[in-house]
């Protein structure tokens, strides 16, 4: 007779497959746990509630099969607890009777545990109640499956695997799993990335260990392996002999906003380029992966990882905005870089030749992340339209969601005269009605799938970090210095005229309007 939990897991999707690697050949029978370390902490109130909270919503996650434990220092009751996260997963005022019940079913759900994240007292007193809910679940002892996400900084990871690893996690092999769930920074360099890596590694199996990258979750970036391999147009086009550059992007207009500590800790090539940006070069740059399994599109990424030249310093423009260092959590000499252009080279095939610039910067004049690939003039310009513009395809990753093509076409009336214009998919318009999924909904749901396919892989990490380290240490070393740029601008000159020598060529008087509904 099959448990109650079973019969939900079929209906949400997560059957046999779910547990490849970790449990091979016995089906899952086991009831879920979720326990969310660090449950007091920003994290897990603004993403990974909200993400578990969408989730029920939606029926993947049913009371029968379910239970979430928040686990912090904080000594505060359930209840507590639960209105603490509260706001952040409906607004009161505007709530249906029927989100009110649904959220207070979901709320339910969840108990807290405290204790410190280095004692064998708390984590032994963690067990108990996951072991109190399997048992009244009817779960076999063994059975279970513990996912364990780590809504903490790194420097707790090794205390938290190990206490995991002693006293908490699933106590045999009969069917369940236990998984842990990490967020970046992964390190600050390859040395202590490896360290980190290693220090986990003793504990648990690589396919237990789901390594998050949002940026990977979320629906655009998801798109671009059906882009490049399920349309044939676009076969014979991804190459150097007619792509001219890329441009992968991410601005945002405002500028550390109380977190400047933290951040100059980082900086921005830590944050945002070398693990976001560069998990989608990986995606653009990869070549054909045999199938969809999720170790032979992670070794496609690996390989382009390993074929990136090392980075030229003439290739490297560094900004800080003016006013980052009145933050009084910033020291007064920061050398910390709040933008950066870095041109990253491939030495294969395909893409020998080929610049790509990533680019990220803070307290600029828009906020926006997107793909931006360029093509070759067209050879034997007969309409004399150069200087109108290149063809481009650009993917906006957010906001507004959109893939659009720039192309010439004739401007309409009786001359024959050319315009720039778009071919545009805007995902507002097009998919109207339909919710686009949080990345963190996506990829927590990847990991109740054992699905890694979205995860940063231990080799891939490391070869990431083979990338960037000598740069970081450059500028750690004070050897390169950040220009000054003026808040709400595009940051320092300099980082255009970089784009301008990578061969980008800008479009004039065109700008590409979303559609409005």
């Amino acid at each position: 007779m099959e448990s109650g939990c079973w019969h939900v897991e079929k209906r949400a999707g997560l059957k046999s497959d779910s547990f490849r690697k970790d449990n091979e050949n016995v089906p899952e029978t086991g009831c879920l746990s979720i326990v969310v370390l660090g449950a007091s902490g920003d994290l897990a109130k603004k993403k990974t509630f909200p993400a578990l909270f969408n989730l029920f919503r939606q029926g993947f996650l049913q009371p029968d099969e379910v239970h979430i434990f928040g686990y912090a220092r904080t000594k505060i009751s359930d209840d507590e607890l639960r209105n603490r996260i509260r706001g952040y997963l409906i607004n009161d005022k505007n709530a249906s009777p029927e989100q009110v019940e649904k959220l207070s079913k979901f709320l339910e759900l969840i108990k807290y545990v405290s204790g410190s994240y280095d004692s064998e007292e708390g984590f032994r007193l963690l067990d108990k109640e996951i072991s109190e809910h399997e048992l009244s679940k009817n779960s076999v002892e063994g059975t279970s499956r513990r996912l364990f996400y780590l809504a903490l900084p790194p420097s707790v990871y090794p205390s938290v695997c190990k206490m995991i690893r002693n006293f908490s996690m699933n106590k045999s092999d009969l069917g369940g799993w236990t998984r842990i769930v990490v967020e970046k920074p992964f390190g600050k360099d390859l040395e202590s990335a490896e360290q980190l890596s290693t220090q986990i590694g003793e504990l648990f199996e690589e396919p237990q260990i789901y390594r998050i990258d949002h940026y990977l979750g979320k629906e655009l970036v998801q798109n671009l392996l059906v882009l490049r391999f399920a349309n044939r147009f676009f076969l014979p086009l991804w190459n150097r002999d007619n792509i001219d550059n890329v441009q992968i992007v991410f601005r945002e207009d405002f500028g550390t906003d109380g977190r400047g500590g933290y951040f100059d800790e980082y900086g921005i090539i830590r944050d945002i380029i070398q693990n976001h940006l560069l998990q989608v070069f990986c995606l653009v740059a990869m070549e054909k992966p045999v199938s969809l399994k999720p170790e032979y599109i992670r070794d496609e990424k690996v390989k382009v990882l390993q074929s990136v030249l090392p980075i030229k310093d003439e290739e490297v423009v560094l900004g800080q905005y003016e006013g980052y260092r009145d933050d009084p959590t910033v020291p007064d000499q920061s050398n910390t870089p709040t933008f950066a252009t870095v041109v990253l080279r491939i030495h294969n095939e395909r893409w020998e030749g080929v610049p790509f610039v990533l680019k990220a910067g803070k307290a600029l004049n828009s906020r926006k992340a997107e793909i931006r690939v360029q093509f070759k003039d067209v050879p034997g310009d007969i309409f004399k339209c150069k200087k109108q513009g290149r063809n481009e395809f650009v993917i906006r990753l957010q906001p507004s969601e959109a893939m659009y093509m720039k192309l010439t076409v004739k401007q309409p009336g009786l001359e024959m005269s050319t315009a720039q214009s778009e071919l545009d998919l805007s995902y507002g318009q097009r998919y109207q009605g339909v919710s686009i999924p949080e990345a963190y909904e996506r990829l927590i749901l990847d990991t109740i799938r054992g699905d890694q396919q979205h995860f940063v892989r231990r080799d891939e990490l490391k070869a990431a970090w083979e990338i960037f380290t000598p740069l970081l240490h450059r500028i750690d070393d004070g050897k390169m210095k950040p220009l000054p740029y003026q808040p709400g601008s595009r940051g320092p000159a300099e980082a255009d005229a970089l784009l301008a020598k990578a061969g980008y060529v800008q479009t004039h008087g065109y700008i590409w309007i979303p559609p409005t509904l």
